[in-house]
């Protein structure tokens, strides 16, 4: 029966956010994703490349919605957005037949990896799952996915939550860098 106790919570549901801290989320998140989206369908619509992957909208909530938490600082969001990369191609190379495997593979790997480098990044379970069941077209980057979209896409991602989350006085980031 302990076990189950366990789930009853042990705190009580933080406090709304104010309406400030919800307008400053949507616009950073509106510019930072709307950013890379241009790139992706101005630059390289008509490519074999890719800009914008599922998993970026996750990194938006954080480093726009949740600018203090340690998952969301730099360090996690560029670290581990590429490290999570590197492992998801690595595993579909090496088991590009087994999908189900792969997956499971790549985001527990990626997982274990992000906490040993201290790089932990929820979304970043999705950019190693997404090098697993993406497209063609991610499957054809190899290891470019890692810079293009991945590396790429985070960057850009920072710098507008560097400039938009410091533009007020009542918002700063990040919280630390390394």
């Amino acid at each position: 029966m302990e076990f189950f106790k366990k789930m009853k919570g042990v705190t009580k549901s933080p406090p709304p956010v104010s309406l400030f801290e919800m307008v400053w989320s949507w616009i950073g998140s509106f510019i930072g994703i709307a950013a890379v989206a241009y790139i992706n369908y101005q630059l390289f619509d008509d490519t074999d490349q890719v800009m914008i992957i599922g998993s970026f909208g996750a990194s938006a909530v954080l480093i726009y919605g949740a600018v203090r938490s340690p998952l969301a600082q730099p360090r996690n969001l560029v670290g581990g957005h590429i490290l999570s990369a590197i492992i998801g191609v690595s595993v579909y190379k090496l088991l590009p037949g087994q999908l189900w495997l792969a997956s499971a593979l790549a985001v527990s790997t990626a997982i274990f990896a992000m906490h040993a480098t201290k790089t932990l990044h929820p979304p970043g379970g999705a950019t190693a799952l997404i090098a697993i069941i993406g497209s063609q077209k991610i499957h054809s980057l190899g290891y470019i996915y890692v810079v293009l979209p991945v590396g790429l896409g985070a960057i850009i991602m920072l710098i507008v939550a560097l400039v938009i989350n410091n533009i007020t006085k009542h918002r700063r980031y990040p919280e630390f860098w390394v």
